[in-house]
């Protein structure tokens, strides 16, 4: 649905951020038009986009722009009533969503990101990987608490937790093989491993997600090895 180039996303296939709003978007059936951004550069119409934080995601409907990956999930709900409401409903699922999705960026992604600064050291890699584990294990009990043993965390359908969390899975993967650890694992985090399996088999996420290995050899072309340790 939606008119042809009426829709527009600027990004890049490897933000975690940026694969929220495709994930919402496939979710809703909408046409859109991705926009990539080239690695180490920013275009003029991101710039003029996110003029603030001068980042991805960027959705553009109607030539006005909408920034930050969670307002632009809440936006696409808000707009595109049709097809499967992304935020619960009821008031207090969906404070807890928002809740759970504040956890995921302001705690959880800074450890999933930060462990590769700290690559080749043992002792700050085993405290980043147990804070990641932590985290892990936190997700993996609110979703049987708030899924009610259905699916998603949205119940039996995506919602805006699953969205949340969906950008992630992929770089949980590339930190699994870095760093030849099991994080996401039945023995683990069962319920978390399960929905994994059920996220990425979704119509909306299956197409779209990437692979490890292909995320590794971005980073390996884009950013080069981490950086030495201090000493």
């Amino acid at each position: 649905m939606g008119k042809k180039g009426e829709v527009k996303l600027i990004g890049s296939w490897v933000s975690p951020f940026v694969f929220r709003a495709r994930v919402a978007l496939n979710l809703k059936s909408i046409d859109f038009e991705f926009l990539q951004e080239k690695a180490g550069s920013k275009s003029d119409l991101l710039l003029k986009s996110n003029p603030v934080h001068k980042k991805i995601p960027v959705l553009i409907h109607h030539d006005k722009p909408i920034c930050e990956s969670l307002v632009i999930v809440q936006y696409i709900d808000e707009t595109w009533t049709h097809g499967p409401s992304i935020l619960p409903s009821d008031p207090y699922d969906r404070a807890i969503a928002r809740f759970w999705a504040a956890y995921l960026d302001e705690k959880f992604f800074p450890a999933l990101k930060s462990i590769r600064m700290v690559q080749g050291q043992g002792d700050e890699v085993e405290k980043k990987l147990k804070e990641i584990k932590e985290g892990l294990g936190l997700l993996d009990d609110a979703l049987v608490k708030i899924s009610k043993g259905k699916p998603f965390f949205g119940g039996e359908e995506l919602g805006y937790l699953d969205i949340a969390l969906s950008g992630f899975v992929a770089w949980i993967q590339v930190r699994e093989k870095t760093f030849d650890v099991k994080l996401l694992h039945e023995s683990t985090t069962p319920n978390l491993a399960v929905w994994v399996h059920n996220l990425s088999a979704h119509p909306a996420v299956k197409d779209i997600i990437p692979t490890a290995d292909a995320l590794i050899e971005w980073v390996r072309l884009n950013l080069g090895p981490p950086p030495p340790p201090a000493n």
